[in-house]
């Protein structure tokens, strides 16, 4: 027996991220006793070690890039310098604002927060044990443990020149040069931040494109606007090691293929945290990669517990795990409730933006759809051309028969905003025709979907008939 207090809820949440939280919350808005336990700092991976001060410190890079383009508006700047250590105070300024903020948010609705590390020991109970040691025992489990970067043994971690992005968050003094090992968002994401702040950054990535998971048009489009900042891209490559060399680092990609840098950046992959939370006592099924399976109502094998965000299939993202946790938190508060991934938004927050829904082309075609794409450059758009961010362009994917908008892709300015609109439209099985009959401000950039979905129609506006957006970049 152990001598540890003993509570009992309705619900538990294991693991406070963007999932758990919300999760938690849902669960407590149906007047359900709710545990939120969390092993370390509320807000999980997104706001203290990833989400939030990464955008943070990227919002620095975009304010320093607009100062430098001062004088192409007619503004003078006379000498142009940041303060690395000012910026950094800031990203933990607001990591601390926001964390504050959700520890008010969780004790206002009545949740019952428990500091501790999570186990199962049975299929209705856990053990906790740190800040705040407890046996917890509820009729609903939501588990939502997250991840974290992967350490590979080839070349770990040592926080110091090898680092992962977590740790390199970190850094208090900026590296000369840096070598990403791996492309894909947070590689992407990072090497466009350290480009912009002066670094000279190189990007090695194992498969074809920076971008692996996007369409080419994304991909390559991406690709050119790095190497023209003088971003370094490698693709095709295999890191072997990684190896120490007084205060820099050496990457070894066989034969005589070396890069030498300050610092390196791992960015290739993030491991699931379900291991040693005692899921074999609680009959959860796991799979071989650490996640767990989960249906529609995002519950496992075992009826009452169910597992959101990382740990659960490929989305790695956090605002999949906040509506994962909805849904799971209405299910165990008996109120039914599905998830749909037709329509989930993906954005890379390099420069320029980046904002995806839906299906690419190419597979709304593997799935059999008679498929177009309507797309249109942002250099055509009236506000762009004020703005002078006159880079990218805005795509949709559309059904032939139908006109069903299928998915969407957008780079460039605003990338991160735009692509909200597309995501209404597709969850909510939109066609062109509703968005060519519905009023866009002018001047403005959302103006560049009703482009494309009249290029989609075959009805260009303000573009000449048959001018395509590959036409439109030569």
């Amino acid at each position: 027996m152990s001598d540890l207090p003993e509570k009992t809820f309705d619900v538990a949440v294991l693991g406070g991220g963007p999932g758990g939280y919300p999760a938690a919350i849902r669960a407590a808005q149906s007047g359900k006793t709710v545990a939120l336990i969390e092993a370390d700092l509320l807000g999980g991976t997104c706001l203290n070690r990833g989400c939030i001060p990464t955008k943070a410190l990227i919002a620095n890079a975009e304010a320093l890039n607009k100062i430098r383009k001062a004088e192409e508006f007619g503004i003078s700047v006379d000498t142009i310098s940041f303060d690395f250590g000012k910026m950094n105070a800031r990203k933990d300024r607001i990591v601390t604002q926001v964390r504050k903020s959700l520890e008010q948010l969780i004790a206002s609705n009545k949740i019952t927060l428990i500091r501790g590390y999570g186990r199962f020991t049975s299929p209705t109970q856990l053990k906790v044990v740190g800040a705040d040691n407890a046996i917890v025992n509820a009729n609903s489990i939501i588990i939502a443990t997250g991840a974290e970067p992967r350490n590979m043994p080839a070349f770990p971690f040592d926080d110091v020149v090898i680092h992962s992005s977590t740790s390199i968050l970190n850094i208090r003094k900026l590296p000369k040069s840096l070598v990403i090992v791996g492309g894909g968002v947070i590689g992407a994401e990072f090497a466009s931040l350290y480009q912009a702040l002066g670094v000279q950054v190189t990007v090695l990535e194992a498969l074809h494109s920076i971008l692996p998971t996007q369409c080419e048009s994304v991909s390559n489009t991406l690709r050119k606007a790095f190497e023209k900042k003088g971003i370094k891209i490698h693709t095709n490559v295999a890191v072997q090691s990684i190896q120490r060399e007084n205060h820099h680092v050496i990457v070894n990609c066989g034969g005589n293929l070396n890069f030498e840098a300050d610092m390196a950046l791992v960015a290739i992959g993030r491991t699931r945290n379900t291991r040693d939370i005692g899921l074999e006592k609680a009959g959860v099924v796991v799979k071989e990669n650490g996640e767990i399976p989960t249906n529609e109502e995002m519950r496992t094998n075992v009826p009452h517990i169910y597992a959101i965000g990382d740990v659960t299939g490929n989305w790695w993202l956090a605002h999949v795990a906040s509506h994962q946790g909805l849904v799971a938190a209405s299910n165990a508060v008996g109120k039914p409730a599905t998830m749909h991934y037709n329509a989930v938004p993906a954005v890379i927050f390099t420069e320029p933006e980046i904002g995806t829904v839906g299906l690419t082309l190419e597979e709304a075609i593997e799935q059999g759809y008679k498929a177009t794409v309507g797309a249109f450059p942002f250099a055509f758009l009236g506000k762009s051309l004020a703005t002078d961010e006159t880079e990218g362009f805005a795509q949709i994917v559309t059904d032939r028969t139908t006109g069903q908008i299928l998915g969407a892709q957008v780079v460039g300015f605003e990338a991160a905003t735009l692509v909200a609109e597309m995501g209404v439209a597709i969850a909510n099985e939109l066609t062109v025709e509703s968005l060519n009959d519905t009023i866009h401000a002018h001047p403005t950039i959302a103006e560049a979907w009703l482009e494309a979905s009249m290029l989609a129609s075959e009805m260009p506006l303000h573009l000449p008939p048959k001018k395509n957006l590959a036409a439109a970049r030569t």
